[in-house]
């Protein structure tokens, strides 16, 4: 079997010779975790690393839906759902729907992901026309009152289409564009770019007691398939985003063992978007059972996300995200941007 390269990241002025830029940002490694599902892992040094794992690490990432990927993306998220896990109800109407984006917009996301059937746990499908309705409205009046790039998180091909038609621009699939068969063939066609994130099962299943051989390796195994299946439908590697689908059929020690080993999906040359804001395994390891009172659970895990290159972290506290992440730069590079 192949083996996999998880890159070791770093950060310092005080770079040696033998380092290399980890996906064109400011993070740069100079030895990887060869891991194997037949051996012990080991630490090799960046030049033992094959040349097409190594090309794929260091590449910069293409721009997405207009985002320069070399510094750390703000993704807010607006469900205008009434049975979301945390925020159901609340952007229902249009008018509150506007207000919240607006107010993230200002509070610095960089993009707002759109959302109009819910995927916690357990949750229904939503029919087609009644998803349209909650969505398409609301990404219009978005991209009438902001340059704000706007994406449409949904597993279905007519919810994307009328989305597009609204303005997004960027279609985020929980299913990995398996859910439909015709959502890949749009979002080819149209030339627009796409998340593709893993789960093991449906929302209505995908808790019930979740398997893997080993979950870091599957999940890279899986989003390899799907990236590579995309690029035969004509949706090149430079348009997709990577999400491991941290809390979608995966018990707390799978999603820890995710983001541990986050650096190892740097390896499909992607940019890597990664959503774990106010789930569950935060409430239960930071005490927090109210879903609302997860916020500081939530930056600290999109922060050390953010330690091991992940490009872009979807969340719901826009404000206090932004504080946090402008914070920990400053103190990680010793100045600020201003």
């Amino acid at each position: 079997m192949s083996p996999y390269f998880r890159p070791l990241p770093q950060h310092s002025a005080a770079r040696p010779d033998t380092a290399r830029p980890l996906a064109g940002g400011p993070l740069w490694f100079t030895h990887a975790e060869m891991l194997s599902r037949d051996a012990p892992p080991r630490v090799v040094a960046a030049g033992d690393i094959p040349a097409p794992v190594l090309d794929r690490l260091v590449a910069p990432r293409a721009p997405v839906a207009g985002l320069d990927l070399s510094r750390p993306r703000i993704m807010g998220i607006l469900n205008t759902t009434p049975d979301s896990f945390s925020d159901g109800g609340q952007h229902l109407a249009p008018d509150a729907a506007r207000a919240a984006a607006t107010a993230m917009v200002g509070a610095g996301a960089d993009m707002i992901d759109v959302g109009g059937e819910s995927t916690r746990p357990g949750a229904v499908t939503v029919p087609e026309a009644e998803e349209i309705r909650r969505t398409a409205p609301v990404i219009a009046a978005l991209r009438d009152q902001s340059a704000v790039p706007v994406s449409i998180d949904t597993r279905k091909a007519a919810v994307a289409e009328a989305a597009l038609d609204a303005g997004a621009g960027l279609v985020n699939d929980v299913a990995g564009l398996t859910h439909d068969p015709d959502l890949a063939p749009l979002c080819a066609s149209r030339g627009v770019p796409v998340c593709v994130m893993h789960a093991q099962g449906d929302p209505a299943t995908m808790q019930d007691a979740p398997v893997y051989e080993d979950v870091l390796l599957d999940v890279y195994d899986y989003l390899a398939g799907r990236i590579a299946a995309l690029d035969r439908q004509g949706i090149p590697r430079e348009r997709i985003l990577i999400d491991p689908g941290v809390g979608f059929g995966k018990t707390r020690a799978h999603n820890l063992a995710l983001l541990a080993g986050l650096a190892l999906f740097h390896g499909l040359g992607c940019g890597i978007l990664l959503g774990v804001s106010r789930k569950r395994f935060i409430g239960d390891i930071g005490g927090a059972p109210d879903p609302r009172a997860r916020a500081p659970g939530s930056i600290a895990v999109g922060l050390a996300a953010l330690a091991q290159g992940v490009q872009m972290i979807r969340v719901h506290d826009v404000a206090e995200t932004a504080q946090a992440l402008r914070l920990w730069r400053a103190a990680r590079d010793g100045r600020t941007d201003a």
